[in-house]
């Protein structure tokens, strides 16, 4: 308190000391004085007042706590009244325990007395709900069925209240009504009978599906029910719940399997195409069964049974069951594709899932696969590498069946522009559009990866092919009688090259996107240069064939025989044309490389046996008349080749024109211009050789050994100028060096 004083009187002479700092302020220390009253004046009120307020906030809770001990009090008392009398009354309610028990067994009895009569008539209600059930009436038969659960339910559950743990009171009630477990029974069969035929009942008599809705609705009802009273009580009756509608549900889940699996009519054994008839069957009945269900089936259930998606769910579930153990199979490549096809495709396609009918219910999009990406990617890899297998064996049994074709005595088949050929570029290509188009059922990818396959394994094939033509003409040269049409077939192998070709162009257009083409190109112009090869062994090899029947003329010219009139060349005219009567039904673009190559090798042959020196002219007249004729018979050659050049664009003149250099050569009269004339045929033709020249100046016979020493040493000597666009011949044509030994500078 001392401390409070001095804290105030410390206070009060700071605030006296900040008045008074200035001498003028000493006028105004009574107005000070008066204002610092009217404060203190003022603060003294608040205080009463507020001090009165507390007085009085005391003064009544005092008088409430007074009130609060005198009614506490007062039930202290009424408790001790109330204690007094329990206490009194101990004995009475003890008296009262057999009044208790007479409640519960009035009770007991009222519920007997109730149900009485339906307990006397228990077997009667059996056997008219027997009869009921028998003749289908399932709604009455039902309603009977609840009559008398009902009764039992109530008694039991009286005797439960009265005594829970006297089982043999429950067990006697329940055997008395032990047939209406049997009805029970007895009516769910038949519940689940229409259930299994619903899609059928629901087309012939829909009313019957609707009872048994409204009849698996009030088990519904029921169960609901008596679970609610055993929270409450813990009593619920025997087979309760019956769960009917889960039931239900299961019934249908399993009535849809049975219907998926049970469309297999046919087996591998019995049919090739038992994939195919069951995955037909299997959608014509699934799609049949949800249109049925969308326009039928739903108004026979509740709304909430929601029973278009769960059959549409079941239905999806149990295919892609049924389609994971047809994918488990040992499938072949064929039936494969099948199963592939109607996965991907079929199943959400217009056909089925896609049906206008069956949508907006229906969203293909929201449908999950039938069967995972790692099994679809089995399934394709066990394809390919089976198609690959098969298709090995079908190109290897292909060209088999045409090496047949080979041997026979019939000439193939001509196309429709007369050109021969045989079947089996047919049959190649026919394999492989059937595969791409099976294969583009499925999807791109797959399509593109068969027609690599099938493109690597043309590669292949076509190696064979070649082997296989060489072995022809190698089995042709031991026996020339022997195959009587082997012109005929080599011509048509000739042919199947160019149809070859342009079947892998046409398969690449219609298959191979154009982002592919440059991943092909280096097979495709691997096989066309295996073609090319083909072609052109075959076309050399009837060349030889040619050649082999003109080897006798051949043998003739620049002879004794020969100068003297023979009419070799125009037997070899005769012979070429009459084979290349034959070789008219080559096409065209091998047709010219055949008469380019007939044409060269006529002149190679004609200018070798000049070179082969079976002849030595022995003056100017016999240069003149063998130069002449030489002149004639390059002029008979120009004239067939061009015939049969007909048309070609090809250049028949310049081959004979060597020929007619020659005959320059050797008509020459004036051996001092002998020099001039050899320099001008080297310079036309760069790629002769001296030993061709020595030949040439020894056919001419009047050129001595000096002179044809010094007319080669100084050709040597010349410079070489050949022309960009000629194509060399004296280079095939070798000079025998054990008549005339080569000439060296």
């Amino acid at each position: 308190m001392e401390e409070t004083d001095r804290e105030a009187v410390a206070t009060a002479v700071q605030r006296v000391a900040g008045m008074l700092q200035r001498p003028d302020q000493l006028d105004k220390v009574e107005q000070y004085r008066r204002r610092e009253a009217r404060k203190k004046a003022s603060v003294e009120a608040r205080l009463k007042a507020a001090i009165q307020s507390q007085l009085d906030g005391v003064r009544t809770g005092l008088s409430q706590l007074h009130n609060a001990l005198n009614d506490v009090k007062d039930i202290q008392q009424s408790l001790i009244d109330v204690n007094k009398d329990w206490r009194q009354s101990i004995n009475t309610i003890e008296n009262l325990k057999d009044v208790k028990d007479a409640v519960v067994q009035h009770s007991q009895l009222a519920a007997a007395v109730e149900n009485l009569k339906n307990i006397f008539s228990v077997p009667e209600i059996v056997r008219e709900t027997q009869d009921l059930i028998e003749r289908g009436e399932l709604l009455q038969a039902h309603r009977k069925l609840m009559d008398l659960e009902c009764s039992r339910d109530n008694l039991m559950y009286e005797q439960y209240r009265m005594d829970s743990k006297n089982t043999h009171d429950m067990n006697l009630i329940h055997a008395y009504f032990g047939d209406m477990q049997k009805l029970s029974e007895e009516l769910a069969k038949q519940l689940w009978m229409v259930v299994q035929r619903s899609l059928v009942t629901v087309r012939r008599d829909p009313t019957l599906l609707v009872s048994v809705v409204r009849i698996i609705e009030r088990e519904e009802k029921i169960d609901r029910r008596m679970l609610d009273r055993k929270k409450q009580t813990g009593f619920i009756p025997p087979g309760r719940p019956k769960k009917w509608k889960e039931k239900m549900f299961n019934i249908l889940e399993r009535t849809v399997s049975i219907r998926i699996e049970g469309t297999q009519a046919d087996t591998r054994e019995s049919d090739k195409m038992w994939l195919v008839r069951h995955l037909e069957i299997i959608r014509k009945y699934v799609l049949d069964d949800l249109l049925v269900a969308k326009t039928l089936l739903d108004q026979c259930f509740p709304p909430h049974y929601d029973i278009f998606n769960k059959l549409l769910n079941m239905y999806h579930q149990a295919l892609s069951t049924r389609m994971q153990e047809l994918a488990a199979e040992d499938l072949e490549a064929n039936e494969i594709v099948s199963l592939l096809t109607w996965v991907l495709n079929t199943y959400k396609s217009t056909e089925m899932m896609g049906n206008s009918e069956l949508s907006p219910e229906v969203d293909v999009n929201s449908l999950n696969p039938l069967i995972s990406q790692n099994v679809v990617d089995q399934l394709l890899s066990k394809y390919m590498s089976t198609l690959t297998s098969n298709i090995i064996g079908w190109l290897r049994k292909a060209l088999e069946t045409d090496k047949k074709d080979w041997i026979k005595e019939t000439e193939p088949e001509a196309d429709q522009d007369g050109y021969y050929q045989t079947t089996l570029p047919a049959i190649v290509f026919q394999m492989f559009e059937q595969n791409l188009q099976v294969a583009a059922q499925i999807n791109e990818d797959l399509k593109t990866k068969v027609l690599l396959l099938c493109l690597q394994q043309m590669n292949s094939f076509l190696t064979r092919y070649k082997d296989e033509a060489q072995l022809y003409k190698e089995e042709h040269l031991k026996n020339r009688q022997y195959p009587q049409c082997y012109v005929q077939y080599m011509i048509a192998v000739i042919n199947n090259c160019q149809t070859f070709k342009e079947s892998i162009i046409s398969l690449k257009r219609k298959y191979l996107k154009i982002e592919m083409e440059d991943t092909l190109s280096s097979s495709h112009t691997s096989m066309d240069a295996t073609l090319d090869i083909i072609a052109k062994e075959g076309c050399s090899s009837l060349l030889d064939e040619v050649f082999m029947d003109l080897e006798p003329h051949l043998n003739e010219l620049m002879t004794k025989k020969w100068l003297m009139g023979s009419n070799a060349v125009g037997t070899i005219c005769v012979t070429v044309e009459d084979y290349f009567n034959d070789f008219a039904k080559i096409k065209k673009p091998y047709k010219k490389t055949m008469t380019v190559e007939a044409h060269r090798r006529v002149v190679v042959e004609y200018i070798r046996a000049i070179m082969l020196k079976r002849i030595s002219f022995k003056n100017a007249e016999e240069r003149k008349e063998g130069a002449e004729r030489m002149i004639k018979e390059a002029e008979q050659f120009r004239f067939l080749f061009k015939k049969l050049a007909a048309g070609s664009g090809e250049d028949t003149e310049g081959l004979c024109d060597i020929i007619e250099a020659i005959a320059e050569v050797i008509k020459l009269t004036d051996p001092s211009l002998l020099y001039l004339e050899v320099s001008t045929l080297v310079s036309k033709y760069p790629d002769i050789r001296d030993d061709h020249i020595a030949a040439l100046l020894t056919v001419r016979g009047d050129a001595s050994k000096d002179m044809k020493q010094t007319i080669i040493e100084t050709l040597d000597q010349g410079p070489s100028q050949p022309n960009p666009n000629y194509v060399p011949i004296f280079k095939e044509i070798t000079v025998p060096t054990l008549i005339v030994p080569k000439l060296l500078k």
